[in-house]
Formats: structure tokens, sequence, C-alpha cells
């Protein structure tokens, strides 16, 4: 009797090592180079439009932010790899892409995307952020993956606001969250709108081997 308690508790000992690999991710594998990384997107469930855009163009630009410029937005990474790079944000010389993750919840925002209160610009915090995540469906995505939370984007301050966020799809925790802006430059709405997530992204490399120590 004894015999079989000790080789249950050995098998189990060994399922639960065996299972570890699959589920265990941490903040220094963010920063290990050698560790994949899946880019999931942009989330722009969070984001607040603050301008003078909502006082004449709200209802038309509200309608479209969804079905045209968000994707269009998104399609930057694939069109324009070199500058709207992720992989170079994590120094990796490629990243898995599964964007669907982040598709299909743009698609489903019925929101009021604007705001005139420049005070909204960032309200949410890290807990915020791992709420948000809880609630993710990564469509069997497993690992690390890193996405762009947008949170403000503030025609006034001609810049856009974002955590660059990390998240175990495992098991839906975030790794490692850190709000970024970025400056808005460009001809044209989309293009100018555009441009913080290069720049965010751009940034963050650029501080990449700093980020890590914190």
């Amino acid at each position: 009797m004894k015999k079989t308690t000790i080789k249950l508790s050995l098998l189990i000992l060994l399922l639960t090592a065996c299972l570890k690999p699959a589920t265990a991710q941490t903040k220094a594998e963010v920063f290990d180079k050698k560790t994949p990384i899946t880019w999931l997107g942009m989330d722009f469930s969070q984001m607040k439009f603050i301008g003078s855009e909502a006082a004449y163009r709200g209802e038309v630009i509200n309608a479209e932010f969804v079905g045209k410029y968000i994707p269009a937005w998104a399609n930057f990474f694939i069109i324009e790899p070199k500058k709207y790079n992720p992989a170079k944000a994590v120094h990796r010389d490629s990243v898995h892409f599964a964007m669907n993750v982040t598709e299909k919840i743009n698609n489903a925002l019925t929101k009021n995307f604007f705001d005139t209160n420049p005070n909204d610009f960032k309200v949410l915090t890290e807990k915020d952020i791992d709420a948000l995540v809880k609630n993710y469906d990564f469509m069997g995505n497993k690992g690390i993956g890193m996405l762009l939370i947008v949170e403000g984007m503030d025609k006034g301050r001609k810049e856009a606001g974002a955590w660059v966020t990390f998240v175990n799809m495992n098991d839906k925790t975030v790794l490692y969250t850190i709000f970024r802006t970025g400056k808005s430059f460009g001809f044209g709405f989309k293009n100018y709108w555009a441009h913080p997530w290069y720049v965010i992204l751009k940034d963050f490399g650029s501080d990449f081997d700093l980020f890590k120590k914190y």
C-alpha cells in the first residue's frame, strides 16, 4: 500500500512537470530574445478620440472607425512591415502573426469613440489591463502574445497613447504592460493617426533593454 502511494505521488509530480512548460510564461521571457512572440494587433475597445472632430463629424467618423480606419491601421503591419515592425520592437528576427484575435474584438465594437475631455486621454491602470485580458479569446494561440491596447487619440495633443502589452495566452495573464505615446504626423486622417503606432513601437524597441530591468 505504501509503495503504491509513493508511485502515485511520483506519477503526479511527473505529470505536473510535463504540463508546466505548456502553461508557464514569465516576464523574463518577454525580454529573452530566443522566446517566440505572437503579434496580436491593436485592441481599440478602450479607445477615445478626443478633439473637435466630434463636434461636426462625429456620426460619420464614428461609424467609419470600425469599418474603415481600424482595419486600415492594422493593415499597415502587413503592407509596410519594415516600418510597422513589432519584431524589431522586441528585438526578434520575426514574430508570429495572429491579428484575428484583435480583429474579432474590434469588429464587434458599437461604442461612441468620441470624447471632449482631455483628461480622459489616459485613465486606465495596469489592473484595468489585467481585467481586459481575462476576457480575451486567444483563438487557440499559445505562448506569449504582444499587442497595443489603444486608449487615447488626442487631436489637441497631436498624439495617441497605447499600452504595449505582453500576455501569457495560456492562462490569460498580463506579463508586462506599459503606457506609451506617439506623435501624430502625415496627410489624411488615416495616415496622420497611423504614425503614433510606428513611434510607440520604435521607442519601445529603443528602450527595450531598459524595460526588462523593471
